[in-house]
Formats: C-alpha cells, structure tokens, sequence
C-alpha cells in the first residue's frame, strides 16, 4: 500500500473522526474547567466582602470558603472509581449543572436580606446647615437618636430578627453543593484524556488544558474586582446617602453578582458533554477496527446491554482491593503527604492574599484582586504551558519530571522568604497603635482608646467611625477625637474643634479631622511593588513544576489505579487541606486584629483593623513552615522513583547499542542482488520508508 492509499484509507478517516471527537472533549472540558476556575476564584476574591456583609470573623468565612471541599468529600472517592467505568462525559455534565445550581443558591442570598447598614455617627440630611456635636453629654442624646448610646425597641426587636436569619448558611450550603458538582469534572476528565491519547501527547494535552483554565482565576479576580467597587445595594439606594468609600473597611461590594454570572456559565459548560461518546479507541492505535465498544481501557467488560446490577457488584468488590494497591505503593505515599502540606500553604495563601494586600499595603479590595487577576495568574499560566512543553520537547521521564518539580517549587520557596522584608509599619491609629500624642507605641486594651481629652465625651469603645487628621493619626471616631461642631454632609463631612487633635499638633495648628482612615507613609507604596514584583516571580517559577508533578502521579502508579489515584490524590488533599486550611489561617489572622465590630445583638462581628507586623508574620511565617516541611517527603518520593525507574531505563539504554549492532550485523550478511535491486529502485525505496513513517504516525 502506498502513503496515498493510506491516506484514503477508510480507517485512517475514522481515526480522524475520532480524533476530532477527543479534541472537541479537550476544548469543552477546557471551557468547564474555566467556568469552575471562575466560580471558585471568585468566591476566594469575594471572601472580605462576605466577611463583612454577614459581620464574621476570619475564621467563621473561612468554615464556609472550606464548605466547597466538604462538598468534594462526600462524593470524590466513589465517583472516581465508579465514574471510569461508567459513562464519563454524562457524570461531568451532572457535575457542571450541579455547580451551576450552587453558585445560583449563594448569589440569589443577597435577594433574601434587607439592605446593607454600617454603623456610622453620619447621616444625610436635606439641610446640609445641620451640626452633629459628635462629643456630647448622654442627656443631650434624646432629641439625636442617630447617635444614642443605648438601642431602643425598635433596635431590639430588629436585632432578634437579624439573629434569627443567619442568611449566611445559605451562601455555605450553596458553595457545599458546588463542590459536589465539581467531584466528577477533574479525575475522570484528566483519565479519559490519558486514557485515549497518545501517551507523548497526553502531558502536551493537559498542560494545555490547565493553561485555559487559568484564564478563569484571572477572569474571576478580574470580576471579583469589578464587583467589589460596585455597592452592595447598588440600585437599590441613592449613591449620595452612602457616606463610605471602596477603602473603607465597613465597605461591602456587590458580591452576589458574580455567583450569578458564574452560574450561567457552568450551566452552558453542562450541555456538550450530554452529546459525547462513553469511550475512544486509544489514538492512533491499530486496533481501532476489533476493539469492540463494549471494553473499557481498565480491561473491565461492561457490555451495554448486561445486568447493571452485577456490574455495580463487581465494581464495589474491586474498590477496597483497589484503594489497598493503591495506598500501598511507597512513591504515591509519600508524594500524597507532601501535596497535603504544599496544598494547605496554597490554600491557605489564595484564600487570604487579597486580604493580606489590603491590610498590609492599604489597597483596596478592588484593587488587591485586580493585581491578582493581570499579574500572578497570566504569570502562572505561562509557567504551566512551559513546563508542559519542556515535558513534551525533551521526553522527560518520571524522575526527571519529579527533580524538575522539586527544584522549581524550592526556588519559589527562597523567593517567598524574601516577602518578609516587604513590610508596611502600622497605621498611627489613636489608642491601638499609638498613643493621643503619636509619639509612643501602645498595647490595645480597652482603656487604652480612652484619653483625657476624650474622657468626658461618654464615647463608646465598640463603635468604628473612623476619622483622620492632617497630623496622619486615625482616631476611632469622631467622639473620640473629642470633636464638638461639624460641617458640610455624607461624604464631605468635616469635624472640628477636635480636642484630641491639640495634643499631637503644635500649637495654632488645625483641630479638625476628615472621614475615613489615613492613609499608609509614601515609603510603603515602594514596599508594594517590590513584594508584587517578588510574588509574580514566585508564582511563575513555582508553577513551571506544575504539569511535571501532575504526571509524576499518574506514571508513578500503575495504569488500572489511574483514575482512583487522581480520584484519592484530589480527596485527600482537599478534606486535609482545604477545610482545615482556611480556618486555622482565619484563626490565626484573627489572634493579630486590633479592633472588632460589636453586633446589635451582641458578641464579635467583623474585624476592622489588623495589627499589620503580627499579620505579616503569623501569614508568611505559615506558608513557609508548611511548604518546607513538605520538601522532605519530596525528597524521599525522588529518591524511590530513582530506585524504581533508575534499572529499566539503563536497560533500555543498553539494549539500544546492542540492537543497533544486531541491525548492522544483518545488513552486511544481505545478499548483494538485493542491494543491487536497492541501488537501482530509488524510487521504490523512498515510497517504502514513506509508508513506513505513515504506518509508524498511526501506530502513535
């Protein structure tokens, strides 16, 4: 046969056609994978929104941000035995349409709840004339009910239904059930992209399939970012009456938006996925033509049209075995206990980062998630894309796609430490960080926001209002400035005659003080880009090991667990990691804040400033102990990939000499009439070695 005649031929066109197929399952698992990415990232850059709209600490967001992996718990191991054995493409459809629902439940909560309300000694008045004596007696409060002491009914009776609701087990359950969603979407897509590619192909394939992925936590900041400077109740108040900016920590952004444009994505991801085929001869193969559809790649017989219930029987009988070879290969141990420890300091570092870089650096949320989205992940993206391709070009075997791992994430390690020296000192806050006259540094206790020029204001120490004044120090409010006049209204309201503002000011000076909070020394504005500088570096080298370790996983096992690895691999490192990451990192941000909100009802809502040297320390100082430590058992995974895979490969390479010589020993015993036939048929012999590369291309 000639190369044109395979070319015509009839099963080379089916393999096409199957090609085609394998190729259109890349592209909608690529789109899936983007709308879950989205969906997620964006609850991660949402997390100090819904921090603040349902008044929670740290810690409490961080229960519901690990709900998702609750959700992968319950469903992830069975799905990922089950699931390769059972029709792939329908269960990922399943699971799209079920993170779709999800995402819905968590954005319609907003719908459910009355309108946003921060505690400010502000109001909008329709006379711009009217004066708010900030520093009053109690008996004058009667006729001002904006700024009494004491709640009245009508307070109380508003605080029984606020403590009722606890609207936010609805944003909890919603995300628990996106991450049942997400159970079938990332093992038995990698396995069924693995299990019907060329094996030279299939690292190219799926770094290109996480390089688009990336595009949705780059997308998802960049929408989480949009949405934080958008008000809560945007449309549903005047604009005007709002007397709080994006900078603000009482600030609540439209975070609700972005659940509901995440959920029509991941509902159109759902449908191509009804219309695909359960399986896929091997690309390339030659069996093509007598692989009847009825044999999966695991070797198992699951005729169509069989009692289904034996086969759930022989299935479950086979899952323990399964899970037992599995967890006893020495290799995958070791490398599931180092992706823990890694997968927590990841965690634990994306669900906070946005944070850290509002309370270390002064950004806004807005802008925190906007850097993340055009700096860190486009960095990450090309990172993933290279390491793959550096796979693919140099045919990288398991122990050198492990050494490759372990020495890009350990130069991202040394890179992170450098992160301690980006530092911005605390705000000068009046009675948290410095003393009324700004000349010492004090230890927050509840006396300490009390002075003698404020003393006789009867201020409440649970309220937040925050004021500054041209000297750069931050007073918590207006009362505890000792202000006694004001003028102007919303936004531009400006106090005076400030009785706290004398003591650090020289003498003739201003004594008024302007909304909001100060803002950070100009030197920090430097500390910014360098620590962004350091990350996008970080992130870039860090993520060049990331396909190398992903294969590293699946070749270290063998090909029938494949499936389950990833399955257990994903499992273990999310129940071990992702739940319990976000909650010990909250509880420790929590142990650095300065100033807590206080409910209507009671109890400790929201913290509104961080002690920004203790934040930087407990965050960073975590990170890096977790990720060193999971070097160790890195090491030991390399050790024994060099001992498994070290003899093979050497044989391998002893053998190749030894072939050669066989094949040159043979060509000299060859007859000279054939070589006289070759020398005198050019021809014959460039259409044979034609057909012979075509033949080797569909053998794969």
């Amino acid at each position: 046969m000639t190369s044109q005649e395979v070319l015509c031929d009839p099963t080379e066109q089916k393999s096409r056609k199957r090609l085609s197929i394998l190729k259109l399952f890349i592209v909608a698992l690529s789109f899936a994978y983007f709308s879950k990415a989205l969906a997620g990232t964006y609850m991660k850059s949402s997390i100090t929104q819904i921090e603040r709209r349902f008044d929670l600490s740290s810690s409490h967001v961080g229960l519901i941000d690990g709900s998702f992996e609750m959700g992968n718990l319950l469903f992830l191991a069975v799905v990922s035995h089950f699931g390769a054995q059972l029709h792939r493409p329908r269960l990922i459809a399943a699971g799209c349409l079920l993170m779709a629902l999800g995402a819905l439940l968590t954005g319609l909560t907003h719908f459910f709840m009355g309108l946003y309300k921060y505690d400010t000694v502000i109001q909008v008045f329709q006379n711009n004339s009217v004066n708010i004596p900030a520093c009053v007696d109690p008996v004058k409060t009667v006729d001002m009910p904006e700024i009494q002491i004491e709640p009245s009914v009508g307070d109380n009776k508003a605080c029984v239904r606020e403590s009722s609701s606890n609207m936010w087990i609805y944003v909890f359950l919603g995300n628990a059930l996106r991450g049942i969603g997400e159970t079938p979407v990332t093992p038995l897509g990698i396995s069924y992209i693995d299990d019907f590619a060329k094996a030279e192909n299939s690292p190219f394939y799926i770094a290109c399939l996480q390089t688009i992925t990336l595009l949705g936590p780059m997308f998802g900041f960049l929408l989480g970012s949009y949405c934080a400077k958008l008000y809560v109740d945007v449309g549903y108040v005047d604009m005007e009456s709002v007397t709080i900016t994006p900078n603000d920590s009482r600030w609540v952004g439209a975070w609700w938006m972005g659940f509901l444009v995440s959920s029509s994505l991941l509902l159109i991801s759902s449908i191509p996925f009804w219309f695909l085929p359960r399986s896929l001869p091997k690309q390339g193969s030659e069996q093509d033509k007598s692989t009847p559809t009825s044999l999966t790649l695991d070797g198992a017989e699951i005729a169509q049209g069989s009692n289904p219930n034996i086969k759930l029987t022989e299935i479950t009988k086979g899952f323990l075995p399964s899970l037992k070879r599995l967890l006893g290969t020495p290799a995958y141990f070791l490398l599931l206990c180092g992706s823990i420890l890694k997968f927590n300091s990841f965690i634990g570092l994306l669900t906070f980062k946005a944070k850290y870089m509002e309370q270390q650096f002064g950004q806004s949320a807005s802008r925190a998630n906007f850097l993340i989205g055009v700096l860190n992940l486009p960095a990450v993206a090309v990172g993933i894309f290279l390491g793959g391709l550096l796979m693919r070009r140099y045919k990288l075997s398991v122990v050198s796609g492990a050494q490759l791992s372990f020495a890009t994430s350990f130069m991202g390690y040394l890179l992170l430490l450098l992160q301690f020296s980006t530092k911005c000192d605390n705000r000068p806050l009046a009675g948290l960080t410095v003393s009324y006259n700004g000349t010492q540094s004090v230890s927050y206790n509840g006396e300490m926001l009390f002075s003698d020029c404020n003393r006789d204001c009867s201020c409440s120490p649970d309220e937040w209002d925050p004021v500054c004044s041209d000297s750069g120090i931050t007073y918590v409010s207006p009362c505890m400035a000792g202000c006694l006049s004001s003028s102007g209204a919303g936004k531009n309201t400006v106090f005076h005659n400030c009785s706290c503002v004398s003591t650090s000011f020289p003498p003739g000076s201003s004594m008024s003080v302007r909304l909001g909070q100060c803002p950070h020394a100009k030197d920090c504005s430097r500390s910014f880009t360098s620590y962004m500088a350091v990350s996008v570096l970080s992130s870039f080298i860090n993520s060049l090991g990331a396909t190398p370790g992903y294969m590293v996983i699946i070749r270290c096992i063998t090909p029938e667990l494949k499936s389950l690895a990833l399955g257990i691999h994903i499992l273990v490192t999310r129940t071990l990691g992702g739940i319990p990451a976000p909650v010990y990192f909250g509880a420790m941000i929590d142990s650095t804040c300065l100033k807590w909100s206080i409910k209507k009802c009671g109890g400790r809502g929201a913290c509104r400033i961080y002690n920004s040297n203790m934040y930087r320390i407990i965050f960073l100082g975590l990170i890096t102990c977790l990720s060193g430590t999971s070097y160790f058992f890195i090491i030991a995974v390399i050790i024994l990939l060099k001992r498994q895979f070290w003899r093979p490969d050497r044989e391998t390479e002893l053998q190749q000499p030894k072939a050669s010589k066989g094949r040159k020993l043979m060509a000299q015993s060859d007859p000279p009439e054939e070589k006289g036939v070759s020398s005198r048929s050019p021809k014959l012999s460039s259409d044979t070695k034609e057909c012979i590369e075509v033949g080797k291309d569909l053998e794969g």
